[in-house]
């Protein structure tokens, strides 16, 4: 049954797969078909798994659709419903709609998780040796493997670069003619995904629609039938899906229209010429309406496209920054200008009649001009020489200066009878050594403690890194880092508060014994053949001897707990 937590998205009655009927359902990370008699899914497939998906042609009598996986198998779907054949195409093509938007959605996060690993594989040797050791040899999966380290892949931010939409992105759509006075299109999930960038209203109606009241299909054979799609129309229908959006549009229009220039170098309307002399009279503006509304209306609509494919290229850029950085222009009151507006320090003075929107333009106006007349090449240097501060002691330097304690000074006699005392003393002194031994006697001890010498029998004059090879000493490592490496996830299971952490560390259990019996035991026995003094695998087997000893304690515990 699907977990609680997972979204059902679409549910199919009537799916007969291996000649039993069952009902398929669709959740939003995975699919899966449940036999009618039973409570469980008996097939189970997320949509990174799935490579794509066949369905049966119109001639064929069976409507089915064949799932086809990327490890090279298939499962095929018998849809009977029995209000008919059309009922049991109209559910196949909801699932292979359905199935359109989320195979290319998950199918691009998994190629990106692969070389986020990908990537941590190379920069890390340690970590490529202990995948080869663990996951390659069996004894520990890829996604146990990955599951411990997926704060250190989320602890990189993201860099990738969203990609842009193309202006023509509609004009791409060549329609083709089915043969009977009709047009098919053929839209691609990258397309659909301009067109839900470029218009929101549209991705506000096709979630609103779909799949409740419409189909995939049906929703986009009514958006290239409507009137939105097709701008020469001027007589809207009143079924029309799309009419809110076309007046969403001439709104957004209007906005567009009354909203004012901030940059000033691309704003035509403040280059006019407006000269006044005693001679000359002024130019007045061109106010000539066009009688042509339909190349006006066209000219409006290119303008509103061009504006929105702007907005959608820019929507996620401005996202990013305002979630990593607070807003920095922060609008503040001064009762010192007599409640004028200050942006950014800068005051909004006279600058006639604005908008609302217009509070914002001085301090973006000023920052353009200080962009475009401040040149970096022509600044003066004015580079400081600082001193640097030495501190031999840091702590008296955050300390503080210490007070000033009391001291006895000494002059220069005290010091010369000082000196005297002491060469008295040295000329006086005599030796008293009869605790000492003699001189064969202590070349006979030193002998014995030298290398070789009857105390030094269990000690070598060679360092460790001299008497093991290299090759045996990466062995050993690499052993060493991989059973740490499975006991640090033996650990993490303690205390055992749930069902999936039994299962989890009896699953250890088992794999630590397995490594014991693959990995360290046949380790030992090649390391006894060299002869070393020291045991190499004595420590390993120590730590394999504490887990033994935790995971009989829980099970002695346990088994207690329920008599």
């Amino acid at each position: 049954m699907a977990a609680r937590s997972e979204e059902v998205l679409l549910i199919v009655n009537h799916v007969r797969n291996k000649k039993t009927d069952g009902t398929l359902y669709m959740m939003g990370e995975r699919l899966g078909w449940m036999q009618g008699s039973k409570s469980t899914f008996s097939i189970s497939y997320v949509y990174a798994d799935i490579k794509g998906q066949k369905i049966s042609p119109d001639s064929k009598e069976k409507v089915q659709l064949q799932l086809v996986m990327h490890d090279g198998g298939a499962n095929t779907f018998h849809f009977i419903n029995p209000k008919g054949r059309a009922a049991a195409v109209a559910d196949r093509d909801s699932v292979k709609d359905l199935l359109q938007q989320l195979i290319p959605k998950f199918r691009r996060k998994l190629s990106s998780e692969l070389e986020e690993k990908n990537r941590m594989l190379q920069e890390n040797p340690e970590l490529f040796q202990l995948y080869k050791d663990l996951v390659v040899t069996g004894v520990l999966t890829a996604d146990e493997f990955w599951a411990s380290r997926k704060s250190q892949n989320s602890v990189k931010p993201d860099k990738s670069q969203n990609v842009g939409v193309s202006a023509a992105f509609l004009a791409d759509i060549k329609p083709q003619t089915d043969g009977c006075n009709g047009l098919k299109y053929n839209l691609t999930a990258d397309v659909i995904e301009s067109i839900f960038r470029t218009y929101p209203m549209v991705k506000k109606k096709h979630a609103e629609h779909v799949p409740h009241d419409m189909t995939e299909s049906e929703f986009w054979t009514r958006f290239f039938q409507s009137h939105y799609f097709h701008r020469d129309r001027t007589v809207m229908g009143a079924k029309d899906v799309f009419t809110e959006c076309a007046k969403s549009d001439e709104k957004d229009m209007k906005e567009e229209i009354s909203f004012k220039m901030i940059d000033p170098f691309l704003d035509l309307t403040k280059i006019s010429d407006s000269s006044l002399h005693e001679d000359y009279r002024g130019v007045t503006e061109d106010t000539r309406i066009s009688n042509n509304v339909t190349n006006g209306t066209m000219i409006r609509r290119f303008n509103h496209h061009s504006t929105m494919v702007l907005k959608a290229c820019t929507k996620d850029s401005q996202n990013a920054q305002s979630s990593s950085q607070p807003d920095a222009s922060v609008m503040s009151s001064d009762t010192q200008n007599g409640g004028a507006f200050q942006v950014n320090g800068v005051v909004n003075g006279d600058q006639g009649p604005s908008t609302s929107k217009d509070y914002w333009e001085p301090a973006a106006k000023k920052q353009k001009l200080q962009e475009k007349i401040h040149m970096d090449d022509l600044k003066d240097s004015n580079s400081k020489k600082n001193v640097n501060l030495r501190l031999h002691k840091m702590e008296g330097y955050l300390h503080g200066p210490t007070p000033v304690m009391m001291s006895r000074y000494t002059t220069s006699e005290d010091l010369v009878h000082a000196s005297e005392s002491v060469m008295q003393d040295i000329y006086q002194w005599s030796s008293d050594l009869s605790n000492v031994l003699s001189g064969s006697q202590a070349i006979v001890i030193l002998s014995e403690l030298s290398p070789g010498g009857a105390l030094m029998k269990g000690t070598s004059h060679q360092e460790l890194n001299q008497i093991v090879p290299s090759e045996v000493q990466e062995e050993v490592k690499a052993n060493y880092s991989a059973l740490l490496e499975l006991l640090r996830h033996f650990w993490t299971c303690f205390p055992v508060s749930s069902k999936s952490l039994e299962e989890k560390v009896v699953k250890m259990k088992s794999t630590l014994d397995r490594f014991q019996m693959a990995k360290l035991i046949p380790l030992r026995d090649r390391l006894r053949e060299y002869h070393y003094t020291l045991d190499l695998t004595g420590h390993m087997e120590e730590l394999l001897g504490a887990a033994n000893r935790k995971f009989d304690l829980w099970q002695s515990r346990k088994s207690g707990g329920r008599r």
